[in-house]
């Protein structure tokens, strides 16, 4: 129904308004009591998982999909455990992050405040929408939650849950807004709303991104893909290169912050390649590679152009053997996707190249890919991971949902001075 959608950002924004001027301890509270709610219900949230579990198992439902769109018992366990994270985190509003005295006294202060209606659209991931909760509300912000249909029953229990909460805090429920009107048109609607919306935060396939991205009105963070990669430089520990590689491909391939593609230096390819196929082999990941990997490993699988570049969150790598790190650079340069790339290597040099040379959102050395997390990196949560490069980039946390404005404290300094005859003028 036309008007629906503005009626309800319209209540989200002047909810928003009694959430930014929660003190830092009130909101601490509301997170602690969101996660007890959740912690007593999980038969209720449990259900209604199944229920979305059962509808995907009709349908054409990628086992990546499968895997981010269950929830278990130690799953709901780590929603819950992510709340209290981020209800311990420094409040990030009203820190004054530059405070300078200017020459006639007056005091300029940059200081953090609530960005205010955050619209964040999702796919799949059910924890998603509690994760954005808690950092919108932790951050001074009201959230309007528009995930995919195929969550919808589990993104019902949960946000019903985090309402009831802010009701019985005396806050107004409305703070969370959930979206269950799934049409197209209505999430065009929500994104035309430039007047009350802040900003969007889209999350999921690229598809979805893009769609977003043509279809706003408002600031949109974007990630498109994640296709991150591992280089094994010619000092590399092979050990330590075999381990970054299995966590980094293996432990959970669904994920953006998975590996998907292995660069390898041609000095060590020859020792380091047979034992990471044998690995991965082991773990039920399929091989792509070049003429040069396929020649020294044998009848696995040629890698394209199109393989490179894409994000298979599954098991599948494409292997590259490169003659120097100045190639494994080029490579990352043409086909990653700014988001986060690993450099095995024991050479300090070497390290400090590849970390100045790429301007992905993340950069490790001698670590896996998979701490490209925001609870991991010490954020509580993450409502995203931006590969946007605007007011936040990398994984967004509380932080990235505030913004820095200034305020100046005076005394009465005035910047012109008018002669008595300008200020008796008509001037």
């Amino acid at each position: 129904m036309t008007g629906t959608m503005r009626n309800a950002a319209l209540a989200c924004r002047d909810a928003a308004t009694k959430i930014a001027a929660l003190g830092a301890a009130q909101k601490r509270d509301l997170l602690i009591a969101m996660a007890a709610r959740i912690e007593a219900d999980v038969a209720l949230i449990l259900a209604a998982n199944q229920l979305d579990m059962i509808a995907a198992a009709h349908r054409d439902v990628t086992a990546a999909l499968l895997d981010r769109l269950r929830l278990d018992s130690e799953r709901i366990a780590a929603i819950a455990r992510s709340l209290r994270e981020v209800a311990e985190l420094p409040d990030p509003v009203g820190q004054v992050t530059r405070r300078d005295t200017r020459p006639n006294g007056i005091v300029v202060e940059r200081v953090r405040v609530p960005l205010g209606v955050i619209a964040m659209i999702y796919e799949a991931r059910p924890n998603v929408t509690v994760d954005a909760a808690a950092l919108c509300l932790k951050a001074g912000n009201g959230v309007i939650l528009r995930g995919g249909s195929e969550a919808i029953h589990s993104n019902r229990a949960l946000a019903g849950l985090l309402k009831q909460a802010l009701h019985d805090a005396g806050l107004p429920p409305a703070a969370v807004t959930l979206v269950e009107d799934l049409r197209r048109e209505t999430m065009i609607e929500l994104l035309q709303l430039a007047d009350i919306v802040d900003l969007a935060i889209p999350r999921g396939g690229e598809g979805l991104i893009r769609f977003v991205a043509e279809h706003a009105r408002v600031p949109v963070i974007k990630h498109y893909k994640g296709v991150c990669h591992l280089y094994v430089d010619k000092t590399a520990d092979l050990d330590v290169a075999l381990d970054l590689l299995i966590d980094g491909k293996v432990s959970r391939p669904s994920a953006c912050n998975a590996l998907e593609t292995l660069l390898v230096h041609a000095d060590v390819a020859d020792v380091f390649l047979p034992r990471a196929a044998a690995a991965l082999a082991a773990c039920k990941v399929e091989l792509r590679g070049c003429a040069r990997t396929c020649a020294l490993l044998g009848p696995i699988a040629a890698a394209s152009e199109e393989d490179y570049a894409t994000e298979y969150l599954d098991l599948i790598i494409a292997i590259r053997i490169v003659d120097d790190l100045d190639s494994a650079i080029a490579h990352i340069r043409r086909f990653g996707s700014d988001h986060t790339e690993v450099i095995a290597s024991a050479d300090a040099d070497a390290a400090r190249t590849f970390v100045s040379a790429l301007r992905s959102a993340v950069v490790m050395v001698n670590t896996s890919s998979r701490f490209s997390d925001g609870g991991e990196l010490g954020l509580g949560a993450e409502i995203g991971i931006s590969t946007t490069r605007l007011h936040a980039y990398g994984p967004m946390g509380i932080e990235a949902l505030t913004i820095e404005r200034y305020v100046l404290r005076g005394n009465g300094q005035i910047r012109h001075r008018l002669s008595p005859a300008t200020r008796n003028s008509n001037c």
